[in-house]
């Protein structure tokens, strides 16, 4: 069924629905359109709950605006492409999504899991719990088990044409931003639906109504002449205004990682300090391009397997790899339906 956007709403109806039966994705796509046409977007909200529907399906947010961007799809052909992508959705997805979108209850399925997940044992102790207070970031260990994480680096080592023990194989097709574009695998999807990576996400968030993200890999080689580190520097990915809403971000070691391969770097206990620390800085001072080592940056080790969650109001980004084998990961996240933002960017 279908039916035009309200008057007031530039963007289709949460309850249109396709050939696929799901709702909200309709609106989904109207949202990447609109973007597409240079339209302004509808706030925080409306683009977390896009990123929610779409990694639900199977989808990365950036993934699907570049398909839009090149493509331009009517919304038939938005959907053909979400099958061909990522397969088409199960039953228990849709259900859930419907229950989004209606405020309804979620499906058995769902359920079962939830209660699964808040019946394990606690993956992160007493101690693990106090690191994330204090510092803003834990380290999940094992949270995969090793023959999954080998599994998703050789998706990552195929993805770049690379071979573990040819390091000229390491730079032809290496990515300058550290970022693979390779959101889809049965080697991802197990790791993203990991027991123990849900139980943590769950602790920090206190629920385990959770939604996982669909998200990329990572390959950064060490430097050498004609391969030097240009990824993007410490960042924040969200608005800078007061205060900075809890919110979780996430990183998968795929490999054992050194801290100067490369590694996750975050500046420690930032997220206790952020507003003080603005409100310091000098009149018209643009805060993103501060000498955030001189704040305390940190390069995170860890090994094949381990998690690495932060907080989001920790600069943080890769670094340069001033080791002997390149790092590899997978991002992952999790998080609820509804997320306070603000959609006043600073």
């Amino acid at each position: 069924m279908s039916s035009a956007p309200h008057s007031t709403d530039p963007l289709c109806s949460a309850h249109d629905r396709g050939i696929l039966q799901v709702p909200y994705l309709k609106r989904c796509w109207s949202s990447l359109m609109a973007a597409r046409q240079g339209k302004a977007g509808t706030g925080m909200q409306e683009a977390h709950r896009t990123q929610v529907v779409l990694a639900a399906m199977g989808l990365g947010l950036e993934q699907a605006m570049q398909h839009v961007l090149r493509e331009a799809p009517d919304f038939a052909g938005f959907e053909d492409w979400i099958v061909r992508t990522a397969g088409a959705p199960d039953a228990a997805t849709v259900a859930r999504i419907q229950a989004l979108v209606d405020g309804g209850p979620q499906p058995d399925a769902i359920l079962d899991l939830h209660g699964r997940i808040d019946a394990m044992p606690p993956v992160l102790g007493a101690a693990d719990l106090a690191h994330w207070e204090e510092h803003g970031y834990v380290v999940l260990r094992q949270a995969v088990p090793a023959d999954d994480s080998a599994a998703a680096a050789q998706v990552v080592w195929d993805a770049v044409g690379a071979t573990p023990g040819d390091v000229d194989s390491w730079y032809p097709n290496a990515p300058r931003n550290v970022m693979v574009q390779l959101f889809q695998h049965p080697a991802f999807e197990k790791n993203r639906r990991s027991p123990r990576i849900h139980k943590a996400f769950a602790q920090l968030w206190g629920t385990a109504d959770l939604w996982r993200s669909t998200d990329r890999c990572g390959f950064n080689p060490p430097e050498r002449p004609g391969h030097t580190y240009s990824a993007q520097g410490m960042h924040w990915d969200v608005s800078l205004a007061q205060p900075i809403p809890f919110c979780t971000q996430g990183i998968l070691y795929l490999t054992d990682t050194l801290p100067e391969q490369g590694g996750l770097t975050v500046v420690p206990g930032f997220h206790r300090r952020v507003g003080p620390w603005l409100a310091s800085l000098p009149p018209g001072a643009d805060p993103r391009r501060q000498d955030f080592n001189a704040l305390g940056a940190r390069p995170i080790g860890a090994g094949a397997g381990d998690l690495v969650i932060w907080h989001q109001a920790l600069p943080h980004g890769p670094s340069p790899n001033r080791a002997t084998q390149p790092r590899l990961v997978q991002y992952i996240n999790m998080f609820p339906a509804e997320v306070p933002a603000s959609d006043d960017w600073v």
